[in-house]
């Protein structure tokens, strides 16, 4: 007992590494982690509500999974943009070239999508602001004490409480009682299956980006995106024409530059 008092003591009063000294006079004075630990949690609600703002209406959930790839890809102009701008950081040809590619299928596809709905894409530019500024808050900063795990969990309660909060005001809570499957089992039993899905989803896409290097990550991250573009079409109602299926495979071969740079180091 008066081991793990002293052991207790010597931690409060000296500080291993994770302590920081707080005062510039008594070094002795130190902040303990976890207070560094809930400055980073209250910061990081800054990017989860970026992230949130990002998920827009009804609209942008029934668009078609190419269709919202190729506007969410465009994301990286953003970022792109501002260390070449703003931070001044070097960058090669072919990558300006990949963002280039990524900028006219995301601009181009709304003139030739044959399902275009103004406000569909109007959810989609917020999307796709909203991303652009997640991944450069997350370039800027990037907390110490969080892991890639703890990050997703406070994006998840996070999202909860906000849209929990929301429901009220949107009018959502009491239009969910005329939902036409609210009663039915199997409406309830989909949910549950998409929601154990994408948390196991999510466990596996932050194990595989601690394991791998980023040029890995964003190679396995494209197979993926094309495999999920690809099949979409077999279980969702989809029409396109030859100019729909171009700005698609412009955005493809976007993605397809810009890994290969991530991967190359170019």
């Amino acid at each position: 007992m008066d081991q793990t008092f002293q052991h207790w003591k010597s931690n409060l009063c000296f500080g291993p590494p994770p302590y920081k000294p707080v005062c510039p006079v008594c070094p002795e004075i130190y902040l303990p982690y976890p207070f560094s630990r809930v400055a980073d949690i209250s910061g990081w609600t800054s990017a989860s509500c970026l992230l949130e703002a990002g998920l827009g209406g009804d609209k942008l959930v029934f668009k078609p999974i190419p269709v919202f790839l190729t506007v969410h890809n465009a994301a990286e102009v953003i970022t792109c943009g501002f260390q070449k701008f703003v931070q001044k950081e070097q960058t090669s040809h072919l990558k300006v070239c990949s963002v280039l590619f990524l900028l006219v299928a995301a601009v181009c596809l709304p003139f030739c999508d044959t399902q275009f709905d103004p406000n569909g894409y109007l959810w989609a530019l917020i999307h796709l602001i909203c991303v652009g500024a997640y991944k450069v808050f997350h370039k800027l900063w990037k907390p110490s004490s969080l892991s890639d795990l703890d990050q997703q969990y406070i994006n998840y309660v996070f999202s909860v409480v906000l849209l929990a909060s929301a429901s009220h005001p949107a009018g959502d809570l009491f239009s969910a009682l005329d939902f036409p499957f609210l009663y039915f089992y199997r409406f309830h039993s989909s949910c549950c299956a998409s929601g154990l899905l994408g948390f196991f989803l999510m466990l596996h896409t932050v194990k595989l980006k601690s394991s791998t290097t980023s040029g890995q990550y964003a190679a396995w991250s494209f197979l993926a995106k094309v495999i999920t573009a690809s099949l979409s079409p077999l279980f969702f109602v989809m029409t396109a024409n030859v100019l729909t299926i171009s700005c698609l495979v412009i955005g493809g071969v976007g993605e397809a530059l810009l890994v290969y740079t991530e991967r190359t180091g170019t």
